[in-house]
C-alpha cells in the first residue's frame, strides 16, 4: 500500500472505562496507519479491545487519551454536528446484527442515509435500486427484513453502508450471524466491493476467513496491537493460525 496515503491515523490511543470502583484498560497506546483503498482486518480474541479501537476509529466513542485522524482530521475535534457530517458522508457502517429498520423495504432502509445525506427522493430510489441490484437484491427491494435470510439482510446493509460513496466502510463482525457458505460470499462481496470503487474497508471480525481478502491483519491482544502483517505473511494455514491464538 506503499502509494497510497494514510486515510485513518490512530496515535497513542487509549480508553479507559469504569467499573464500580475499578479502572480497566481497553486499549493501552494504539498506534496505527490505514491506507485508503485497502482491506484491513482487526483480530483478537474477546476482550482484546478489538471492537474499541473499531468503535474509536468510526466516531462511536472517544479515546481517554491520544488521537484519531480520519483524513487528517483530529475527530474529537468535531462538534456533533460536523461528526454527523463525518458519519453520514465519509463512513459506511456494517454491523454483526445488521441494525435494518424493521418495519421499512430493502429499498427504504438503503435510501433512508441519503435522504439524511439531503438527496433527492427520486435520485435516491434510483441509486438504492442500483445498489441493490450490485449486491444481488435488485428482485427484492419490496421485502421487509422478516422476509429476507440473514445474508439477503447483510447485503442491503451493504448497500445502505455504500448509499453515500463513502471512502470507509466499517464491518463489524459482519459474518458473524452467517452460515460459512453465506459468509464467505459477504466477505467477497466486501472485497469486490473495495476494489471496485477504491473504498477502505476496516472489519473487526474472528472470522479467519477474512485472511484470505485482508491486504494486512492487524492483530490485537490486552489492549495492545501484537502484530501486524501483510498478505503475503499470512501464508500460513489457518489451523495453525487458530492454534496459535
Amino acid at each position: 500500500m506503499s502509494n497510497s496515503h494514510s486515510i485513518v491515523r490512530v496515535s497513542g490511543v487509549t480508553k479507559i472505562f469504569k467499573l464500580r470502583k475499578h479502572d480497566v484498560e481497553a486499549l493501552r497506546g494504539v498506534d496505527l496507519e490505514i491506507y485508503s483503498g485497502e482491506y484491513l482486518s482487526i483480530m483478537g480474541p474477546s476482550g482484546s479491545g478489538k471492537s474499541t479501537l473499531f468503535n474509536m476509529i468510526g466516531g462511536l466513542d472517544k479515546p481517554s487519551s491520544g488521537k484519531v485522524f480520519i483524513d487528517e482530521v483530529d475527530i474529537a475535534q468535531l462538534d456533533a454536528y460536523e461528526l454527523a457530517w463525518l458519519r453520514c458522508r465519509k463512513i459506511g457502517y456494517i454491523f454483526q446484527t445488521f441494525n435494518l429498520i424493521q418495519v421499512m423495504t430493502a429499498l427504504e432502509n438503503v435510501t433512508l442515509p441519503m435522504i439524511f445525506a439531503g438527496m433527492h427522493n427520486d435520485a435516491a430510489v434510483e441509486k438504492g435500486l442500483e445498489l441493490l441490484g450490485v449486491v444481488g437484491l435488485g428482485d427484492r427491494f419490496q421485502h421487509k427484513p422478516f422476509e429476507l435470510s440473514g445474508g439477503q439482510q447483510q447485503r442491503v446493509a451493504i448497500a445502505r453502508a455504500m448509499a453515500n460513496d463513502p471512502a470507509i466502510i466499517l464491518a463489524d463482525e459482519p459474518t458473524g450471524n452467517l452460515d460459512l457458505t453465506t459468509g464467505e460470499e459477504i466477505i467477497e462481496l466486501l472485497k469486490r466491493l473495495s476494489e471496485e470503487n477504491s473504498v477502505t474497508v476496516i472489519s473487526a471480525t474472528h472470522d479467519f476467513k477474512m485472511l484470505s481478502v485482508s491486504d494486512r491483519v492487524v492483530w490485537i491482544r490486552d489492549g495492545r496491537i501484537d502484530k501486524v502483517e501483510e498478505r503475503e505473511q499470512l501464508s500460513i494455514s489457518v489451523g495453525e493460525i487458530a492454534h496459535r491464538g
